[in-house]
């Protein structure tokens, strides 16, 4: 009679235990690290040999995760941190998961609903079309990133939207809260959409952040890293890529507006935008425009090997109240990538940037490359880099 005793109270201490664990849950460790060397010709007058970290794809390193619930719907998270190979340095203005860190729920059929740091739908929609956000990364931004395709930063206090695949279509939305007794006092929001068809990927996004940086703890603030500090900031854009045996080429299309600009965050230059020289000096930059045009092609040469070649035509509108001008960029950029195995390639990868036309008497005369160590203290510059990535 003891021993049987016995023997129902383990079977039933160990129903205890099982049960709460019965549901299926998973956690995946994962990371980039992209280390190259840079050669700048002209950097603030300069040529400029450094060893840089990041280029081609964001070091990093984070966690992601799902629990099954049942019925199809899932919990989720994920944590991204960006870091600086050479120095150990957090990215992202120092950002512990500066990258991403959100958690929410998807399910199958009714798509899936997020909570944090995120990216934007400009980010996730058109990004992907352009050379910078897909295979060639951060030299190959359009001038400032004005767009923000590259994803320079990141939208917090986020709500974000994604629906699932129905018959190729897929769409989402998010909503950044500005944390601020002003509601819209540094907010965000986004729209976007693609279509999927064979070898057809097209997109389209728009996004508008008032007074984006104003504050430290609204939508936008990534210590620095932000492209403009404003009073608004608008992007709309469309585009599409098309993929046929080893060939895909690629059209993007995007606008961006900035109203009443105070500085442009992503070099930290201050008032430099404001023209200083020539016929628009004395006056204040009242709207900065930008229209980018990108022409892309990828060709697999075989299954380890890929050339790669872009070209972004820019059509700034610089708005002062003094008057206004329209400078022109051109920006050219080829890259060569070869896989050394599953894991691990390695790349060489060149832009050059050549402004034309009207002159501004700011800072935006100079050339600057996204990523470039400084401005070009002429009206062109060129960027040189060879990398090795490993992913794990």
């Amino acid at each position: 009679m003891k021993k049987k005793t016995i023997v129902l109270a383990v079977s039933v201490a160990s129903a205890v235990c099982v049960a709460p664990v019965s549901a299926q849950s998973n956690v995946t460790l994962y990371g980039v690290i992209d280390e190259g060397f840079n050669y700048t010709n002209d950097a603030g007058g300069k040529s400029v040999y450094e060893l840089q970290s990041g280029y081609a794809q964001g070091s990093r390193w984070g966690l992601k995760g799902t629990e099954d619930l049942g019925d199809g719907l899932k919990a989720v998270f994920q944590l991204e941190n960006g870091f600086n190979v050479n120095n150990g340095k957090l990215g992202q203005g120092g950002l512990l998961f500066g990258r991403q860190a959100y958690m929410g729920l998807t399910d199958a059929r009714l798509g899936s609903l997020t909570f944090g740091r995120q990216y934007d739908s400009v980010v996730d929609y058109l990004g992907q079309l352009t050379a910078n956000g897909n295979w060639a990364g951060y030299l190959f931004s359009h001038p400032f990133d004005n767009d923000n395709t590259d994803n320079t930063f990141r939208v917090n206090n986020t709500v974000k939207y994604t629906s699932s695949n129905l018959a190729g279509v897929q769409f989402g939305g998010t909503y950044s809260f500005s944390n601020d007794p002003n509601f819209a006092n540094n907010r965000q929001y986004s729209v976007g959409a693609q279509y999927a068809n064979g070898g057809l990927l097209a997109a389209a996004a728009y996004l508008q952040a008032n007074n984006p940086s104003a504050t430290s703890g609204g939508a936008i603030n990534n210590g620095g890293d932000e492209n403009f500090v404003a009073q608004r900031l608008r992007v709309f854009g469309v585009g599409f890529t098309y993929t046929f045996g080893a060939a895909t080429a690629g059209f993007v299309y995007t606008n961006t507006n900035v109203t009443h600009p105070v500085s442009d965050g992503y070099l930290s230059l201050s008032e430099s935008i404001q023209p200083t020289t020539g016929a628009l000096a004395g006056g204040t930059l009242n709207a900065l425009k930008f229209q980018n045009f990108e022409l892309n092609g990828k060709y697999q040469v075989t299954p380890e090997f890929f050339l790669g070649a872009q070209y972004v035509y820019t059509v700034a509108n610089y708005e002062a109240t003094t008057g206004s001008v329209k400078p022109k960029i051109h920006s050219v950029g080829l890259m060569a990538d070869y896989n050394l195995s599953k894991r691990t390639d390695a790349y060489v990868q060149g832009v050059f940037q050549k402004i034309a036309g009207a002159q501004t008497g700011s800072s935006l005369d100079q050339a600057y490359i996204p990523g470039a160590d400084d401005l070009s203290s002429s009206s062109h510059q060129a960027v040189v880099r060879v990398g090795l990535r490993h992913l794990f």
